[in-house]
């Protein structure tokens, strides 16, 4: 993942509990370990003085919005409707409690009908509140947190129902979703991570026991001073104000900037919606001090289409756009309409809210204007509607509007393709962009982090970088990895080395010039920037892998089998590295140890069609066909147009004599790839067995003109054509066949031409 971008498309998101749970769920057992320096302290002494806010705050969404499940904070049925069948993943799951443990179980079923990939995860968390859905989260070993694939959102009844969390409603759901770091800045108070991991871009690795939703300090600011104010003899009013934050005592845009943190999401869509400044810590960010000194938010360029987006976190962004907040000249807020405090339910709400609009909108102005009179404003200037992005959510929309969208806005709708995007990143906040040459950087940083501008932005942003020379190695680190994503890889290490003359210990520039190190030739030195990167961090497994391929890729399979076993052992949630390791495995003929790794990878991530494809390729190779043929079968199915894996099943069929479905598949692999030489052979093959000699020549001679220098195909062109009679094309054909180096193919091409009748 690139460079410290904040884009929450991974977000698990937040819904409601048991009424009953009170405010010490938006505490959490033990300060922060970072937290001695920036001054948080265990946020439920804020209840001694404050109990009734604190109280009445636990039964927000904020307050629930992270927590352990248990009897008290689950609503949801784990004994009888608990099983949930996926049908675009084939994929079936159930939600299990054994005692005071709770467990989410996926399967699927093999051809005989028996489970296989079978995953049972222990829920640790949950993370949302349950007002619109919630996520289960498994911890691992590492302290890494994993978003499960099944959620649960709300609906008629008690308990809600069962659904795929958001993003995993696909053939593809996310069996290995990690939680970052931008995730739970916006679902949770201030973590334990470890003090090297206030870096950018570090794992998303987490310590000691986590926060109970997101806690007072939040949107107060860290409470140390104001605990030594309070207890000092003789305090004075104003210093015990002073010591702490009041978001009603800032200007309008301090206020609303600390809504924003989280509430601000310019698109879930694949754009650097914002970017951490790289020398703040992940969680770093103090109520009162300006956003943009935190980070800085971006957006679709104006007019291609994404002018008018209604998404899941987008309530800032649509109030933004609203008439009400424009003309308000920045005195409207979202403390307007909101007590963060106190969330009223039905009438409440609806009067609360209501009464909101009237503080500028009284009943004589709207009656005099011609405007029915009525209690409940929202339902028609801000409805409640069906989030583009995650269909099953329904969120209000605040964009204050003179009169509704038209049409059902609660119909489910079909979640459109996410087309990647392609186009300007604009910045957004804070607005006007300050023209500042940091700000510049990161304006380029933004073009090219997630590859939206890439032909502009790599330009620019190296135009940038050259004439800054910024002191901050991430910078080289961006610019580093896109040189290496347009294939510049003599660019891209020489950003790599600057990155590390700046930061000799980032084990993150040495691994990814590494990379760009063995693509352009250069193993040796690959090697020797793993070495330095393991002799930093002996137990960093991301080195270790890509030392194992890099072995593999050098004909040192043996070693590199080793290298991602380490690999593998070091952090065993990621299931391409089995995969990989299955690919080693092969280089050094074992088989067995390959298929068994497959199966590995294959528990870990059932939606992988790469190791499907490979499996299959085995299971052939070790005579068992129609288990093969059901991992082909699986792997198309997850990817229909991956030319080389339709290659890889026709040839199955046709070595199986099932000639007409080996054309088939090999048809549909020349059509998604017509330069496939290898796919335009096979269908050469197959027309020559079904006696299509016609067909056949077109085919191989399709084969040579992609590789000239395939004798095997010039030996068959040869035979096809001597069958159709043609000597001299037959001849011409087999004595290239006759130079080939392979001696098989030699000798056969000169006992054919020696058979040839004469001229």
């Amino acid at each position: 993942m690139p460079l410290a971008f904040r884009n929450r498309g991974s977000r698990a998101l937040a819904g409601s509990l048991a009424a009953s749970l009170i405010w010490t769920v938006a505490a959490w057992s033990q300060p922060p370990e970072n937290s001695a320096q920036a001054g948080y302290v265990d946020s439920r002494q804020c209840a001694t003085c404050h109990r009734q806010i604190a109280e009445d705050y636990g039964k927000t969404g904020m307050g629930r919005s992270f927590f352990r499940p248990s009897p008290a904070t689950s609503p949801e049925d784990f004994t009888k409707n608990n099983q949930f069948r996926h049908t675009l993943s084939d994929t079936t799951f159930s939600m299990l409690k054994r005692g005071t443990e709770y467990f989410q179980r996926r399967w699927q079923l093999g051809p005989d009908g028996k489970e296989i990939n079978v995953e049972e995860s222990r829920i640790d968390y949950v993370m949302g509140s349950g007002n619109h859905a919630r996520s289960y989260l498994h911890r691992t070993a590492a302290g890494t947190l994993i978003e499960l694939p099944l959620g649960w959102y709300p609906g008629p009844g008690s308990s809600g129902s069962w659904g795929m969390a958001p993003g995993n409603d696909t053939p593809h759901p996310r069996t290995r979703r990690f939680v970052s770091y931008k995730c739970m800045f916006c679902h949770n108070g201030i973590p334990q991570i470890p003090a090297a991991n206030e870096a950018a871009d570090s794992d998303p690795v987490f310590t000691g026991e986590l926060p109970a939703g997101i806690d007072c300090q939040r949107c107060h600011g860290p409470g140390a001073a104001h605990l030594r104010t309070v207890s000092a003899a003789g305090a004075k009013p104003a210093a015990i104000r002073a010591s702490i934050v009041n978001p009603a005592r800032l200007s309008p845009d301090r206020s609303m900037e600390i809504c924003m943190q989280c509430h601000l999401e310019t698109s879930s869509n694949r754009i650097p919606a914002a970017i951490v400044r790289f020398d703040r810590g992940p969680f770093s960010y103090k109520p009162g001090e300006p956003l943009g000194d935190f980070m800085l938010s971006f957006d679709h360029a104006p007019g291609t289409g994404q002018d008018d987006k209604f998404e899941a976190v987008s309530s800032v962004y649509r109030l933004r756009k609203s008439k009400c907040f424009l003309a308000s000249a920045g005195k409207m807020t979202c403390q307007t309409c909101h007590d963060p405090h106190n969330v009223p339910r039905g009438a409440a709400a609806t009067a609360h809210y209501s009464k909101a609009c009237q503080q500028c909108h009284a009943d004589s102005q709207i009656s005099r204007a011609g405007h029915p009179q009525g209690k409940n404003c929202v339902s028609c200037h801000m409805p409640k509607r069906r989030a583009e992005d995650i269909p099953e959510m329904v969120m209000t929309d605040h964009l204050i509007a003179r009169k509704p969208p038209a049409g059902d806005l609660l119909a489910k709708v079909i979640q459109p393709a996410n087309t990647p995007y392609h186009g300007e990143i604009v910045p957004y906040y804070p607005l006007p962009f300050p023209a500042t040459g940091e700000n510049a950087l990161y304006a380029a940083v933004a073009q090219v982090g997630l590859k939206n501008n890439v032909e502009t932005g790599l330009p620019e942003l190296a135009r940038q970088v050259a004439q800054q020379k910024p002191k901050a190695p991430e910078f080289y680190i961006v610019l580093g990895d896109a040189w290496e994503g347009v294939g510049k890889h003599t660019e891209a290490i020489q950003a790599y080395e600057q990155a590390l003359q700046l930061r000799p210990e980032s084990v993150r520039a040495l691994r990814a010039m590494a990379l760009s190190l063995q693509e352009a030739g250069r193993g040796t030195q690959a090697a020797a920037a793993l070495e330095k990167a393991l002799k930093l961090a002996p137990s960093d497994p991301e080195a270790w892998y890509r030392y194992g391929i890099l072995d593999a890729a050098s004909g040192r399979a043996g070693a590199g089998v080793e290298k991602l076993r380490k690999a593998i052992d070091l952090d065993p949630s990621l299931p391409e590295k089995s995969r990989r390791l299955a690919e080693a495995l092969l280089l050094t003929g074992d088989l067995d140890a390959a298929l068994a790794v497959l199966s590995d990878a294959l528990k870990t991530d059932p939606y992988d069609e790469d190791a499907w494809d490979l499996a299959g390729r085995i299971l052939l190779e070790k005579g068992q066909p129609d288990r093969a043929m059901f991992h082909f079968e699986r792997a198309i199915k997850l990817r229909p147009g991956s030319a080389p894996h339709l290659f890889d099943y026709a040839l199955a069929l046709a070595r199986a004599g099932r000639l007409d479905d080996a054309q088939q598949r090999a048809e549909a692999a020349v059509k998604f790839q017509p330069d496939f030489a290898d796919a335009h052979e096979l269908l050469g093959g197959i027309f020559e067995q079904k006696r299509q000699m016609p067909l056949a020549t077109a085919e191989y001679r399709r084969t040579l003109e992609l590789k000239p220098e395939a004798s095997r195909t010039h030996l068959r062109l040869g035979v096809v054509l001597a069958a159709q009679g043609d000597r001299a094309g037959a001849e011409q054909h087999l004595r290239e066949a006759a130079k080939a180096r392979d001696a098989a193919t030699a000798q056969q091409a000169t006992r054919l031409l020696q058979q040839l009748p004469a001229r």
